[in-house]
């Protein structure tokens, strides 16, 4: 049986893996597993998934990954198991005492391990969506990393600090093109920004790069690191790229 485990609860894919289970009680033997829902359609600019309880009740949990607890709700909350080796990254390439700014901080994803397992002085985690930024909220203190980050409600656009970060975080895939202006705001005279996009299999090492350094045109950009973080439908990729800014 596919699906994937979030905190206590099986998420299968659609109906036709809901439909392999001949008794979905059975799906309770697995270890750790006391619900099972299936996931439907992803609606809205939001990501809220559309969510079938088949066996037990409730679709609040509370996730460990990587000695990090990220609690939400399945029903309200995307999770995406193919990010866990770059949420791992993340906290490993924090330097003690940046400041970081994560736009699209969801419930933590990446805020969390990094406020966890790294150093950082401070990090700015911007979420538009309020659900999310509940958990986000909650997920800070359940880390128990108060003094290291600060959840902040709005588009980030619009509240995002600006030129203050050593370390920019652009964790999201659909149109973070767009917000490229306000990386190029936020980040210092000289830092390094981690930029996401979803993008065909031939452009994958050339496109996302381009983008960076046309935002930041006139100024020095320094790719550093471009991977392939998971396939995010047929021949297209979630692709990260690392770049070092100069603006000076």
């Amino acid at each position: 049986m596919k699906g994937k485990v979030i905190g206590d609860i099986l998420v299968l894919k659609d109906n036709a893996e809901t439909n392999r289970a001949d008794n979905p009680q059975e799906l309770l033997k697995i270890p750790g597993v006391n619900r099972v829902v299936r996931l439907g359609r992803i609606n809205g600019p939001r990501r809220e998934p559309d969510v079938e309880i088949l066996v037990g009740e409730g679709t609040e949990t509370v996730h460990r990954e990587n000695h990090c607890f990220f609690k939400l709700d399945v029903s309200r909350i995307m999770w995406s198991k193919g990010n866990t080796t770059e949420r791992k990254r993340m906290a490993q390439l924090v330097q003690d005492g940046e400041i970081i700014v994560d736009l699209f901080a969801g419930i933590g994803y990446f805020t969390i391990p990094m406020a966890v397992h790294a150093n950082p002085s401070k990090i700015y985690a911007v979420e538009i969506n309020p659900v999310a930024h509940d958990y986000l909220s909650e997920n800070v203190e359940i880390n128990q990393v108060q003094d290291v980050v600060e959840p902040i409600l709005g588009n980030c656009r619009e509240v995002a600090p600006r030129n203050i970060a050593d370390r920019v975080l652009m964790g999201y895939i659909g149109n973070t093109n767009e917000y490229l202006d306000v990386a190029r705001d936020v980040v210092k005279n000289e830092g390094v920004i981690h930029y996401h996009e979803s993008v065909p299999d031939k452009l994958k090492f050339i496109r996302p790069a381009e983008r960076v350094k046309e935002s930041f045109n006139g100024f020095e950009v320094d790719i550093l690191n471009q991977r392939v973080i998971k396939k995010y439908s047929p021949g297209v990729y979630h692709v990260v790229v690392d770049a070092k800014v100069y603006k000076n």
